[in-house]
């Protein structure tokens, strides 16, 4: 998922930790059927995400600093990855599928 040069503004209430952004990843991956190998946190300079052939999903540490709904976005979009490789037609439709949840005000973290 690649990053914009915009930065979203969240309030103080939506930073959160590192290991609270694992949780939601965590999951987030249970939620979805996904069982990543390895979650990583590091910085990153064009992108907010990847995912690795190996299972690994590695996100922005700036991602720690944004909305609770951004960070879903990119929480799912990396996850989906490890059953869609592509952007297909199957993947836009797995996203828009989880993602509706978080618009129809189902809990982020459950």
């Amino acid at each position: 998922m690649k990053a914009t040069h915009a930065t979203l503004s969240p309030s103080l209430e939506e930073v959160v930790g590192a290991a609270i952004f694992k949780a939601e990843v965590e999951a987030w991956a249970k939620r979805i059927g996904v069982h990543p190998r390895e979650i990583r946190l590091r910085p990153m300079m064009r992108k907010w995400a990847s995912c690795s052939t190996k299972a690994r999903v590695t996100f922005n540490t700036d991602l720690l600093r944004q909305p609770a709904r951004f960070r879903a976005e990119a929480i799912v979009h990396e996850l989906l990855h490890l059953k869609v490789p592509n952007h297909g037609k199957l993947f836009r439709a797995l996203l828009r599928t989880h993602l509706s949840n978080i618009a129809d005000g189902a809990d982020i973290g459950s």
